[in-house]
């Protein structure tokens, strides 16, 4: 979309969404929100040269909630009800917004049900520049693809397969409106660029010794997407440096986390301060406000105005205000991720998280990657993690993986088929350091992540 297609869209699903509005309180709704979207996209997926796949989509939808009052009334008892739709015309619109009614006078009254307080709306939007649309033409992006899938095949003879090259772009709106008077309008774009390939020691026999590594490049902005040639290089050299991986023996040893996986384990530790973990009772962190989960130098903060970054809004999907704020300071637990629902579960206010995190950034302890190899002396470097054995009541945690051993501060050589564990709670504990190498491909920024004493099972 063009600048005078973003503007006339815009103007469209703000009509829209006063029209879905208007009809709720007419079909007896006393609150409502409505998400609406609208954009286009071009998808290709090349694989040793041909084309596997090329889409091109233009989607909307509408998604709404409504909130009738139940018979004891008053907030404590509001009943629910949603419906969604790809349909914009009028009478899918009136179609969807009585579906949402009719199903509302069917459900329980819930006393924590209802639109953010709207005192909380917010009321400063600034521009984060979001916005950057590539004018990608379905040939060009085939040539783009092609061009990173071959010089991957051609860097190196032990690249002896393409798992496929893909171009991905798409640029769109969104539009979140209430009966508060809230209306919030979000213009966005994304763009990638990936490369996947197998490596294979010509001394192997049949399929043994054959490894696949990948890499990939996203921005808002095409301009600032690596090149297809850079793409490509790096899945073929990090393909190349997984050829001949060995099995390790059951041991203890520290374990470095690359950028790519530690952004797990603030997944896991989002999870575990999540309200409504906290208001179910089914975390290892319970009541953990406070309380100093982490060494005394960590710092995880959201700061969600960045400027073309992935996680970036001026308001959450309930469209209470964000701002920057500390969650973990000085180690320290600050509070929990929770959006209205769940603050209200637990007798406290939204932290404007409905839909997630906002930039979430774990603070460097000033080291780069080779400085963390010589903390890490000898251990294990992962580089890859597969499965998800964690236990969210207990913490225990183990997953298989792949990476590197690592001895005097030096990678020695590749490792596969192993199995790291722990409990994260003593995990979050045991964080030594935290690189300066951060992956910024996503809305939670980390560098790599050192961590002491974990168990290593093998063969």
């Amino acid at each position: 979309m063009d600048a005078m297609d973003i503007r006339q869209t815009e103007n469209e699903l703000r009509e829209v969404s006063e029209r879905v509005l208007k009809l709720a309180k007419k079909y007896g709704a006393s609150a409502a929100d409505v998400s609406l979207n609208k954009g286009t996209g071009l998808s290709v997926e090349i694989h040793n040269g041909s084309v596997d796949k090329l889409e091109y989509n233009r989607d909307q939808g509408l998604s709404l909630s409504v909130y009738m009052q139940g018979k004891s009334g008053g907030i404590a008892g509001l009943k629910t009800g949603s419906a969604t739709s790809s349909d914009l015309s009028p009478q899918a619109i009136e179609d969807t917004v009585r579906a949402a009614c009719n199903i509302a006078k069917f459900t329980g009254e819930d006393q924590y049900a209802g639109l953010a307080d709207a005192e909380l709306m917010a009321t400063e939007v600034v521009d984060l520049d979001l916005y950057h649309p590539w004018d990608l033409q379905a040939e060009r992006a085939i040539e783009i693809a092609t061009e990173c899938e071959q010089l991957a095949l051609d860097f190196d003879e032990r690249i002896i397969n393409s798992d496929g090259a893909g171009i991905n772009t798409y640029s769109g709106i969104s539009v979140i409106a209430n009966t508060h008077g809230f209306t919030g309008v979000i213009p966005s774009s994304r763009h990638s660029i990936s490369c996947s390939v197998i490596a294979q020691d010509p001394n192997a026999n049949n399929k043994e010794g054959m490894q696949r590594d990948y890499w990939y490049s996203n921005s808002r902005l095409s301009e600032k997407l690596e090149s297809a040639q850079a793409v490509g290089k790096k899945a073929a050299e990090r393909a190349l440096k997984r050829i001949n991986s060995q099995q390790l023996g059951t041991r203890q040893a520290n374990v470095l986390y690359s950028p790519e996986m530690a952004r797990s384990l603030i997944g896991h530790f989002n999870s575990a301060i999540s309200g409504s973990s906290q208001y179910r009772q089914s975390t290892f962190l319970l009541d953990c406000v406070d309380q100093q989960v982490f060494p005394e130098f960590i710092r995880l903060h959201e700061q969600p105005h960045i400027p073309q970054a992935f996680g970036s809004c001026c308001f959450d999907k309930e469209g209470v205000a964000t701002k920057n704020r500390d969650i973990v300071a000085d180690g320290i637990v600050q509070n929990y991720i929770m959006s209205s629902y769940s603050a209200r579960q637990l007798g406290l206010q939204t932290t404007a998280n409905s839909g997630g995190t906002h930039n979430l950034t774990l603070d460097s302890t000033g080291q780069n990657f080779a400085e963390l190899l010589a903390m890490l002396d000898t251990g294990l470097l992962v580089t890859e993690l597969i499965g998800s054995g964690i236990n969210g009541m207990t913490g225990d945690y183990s997953r298989g993986a792949a990476g590197f051993w690592v001895e005097n501060g030096e990678i020695q050589y590749p490792v596969e088929e192993i199995t790291i564990a722990g409990n994260l709670k003593e995990m979050f504990k045991q964080i030594v350091a935290v690189g300066n190498d951060v992956d910024y491909r996503s809305g939670t920024r980390t560098g790599s992540i050192l961590i002491e004493g974990m168990t290593i099972a093998g063969s």
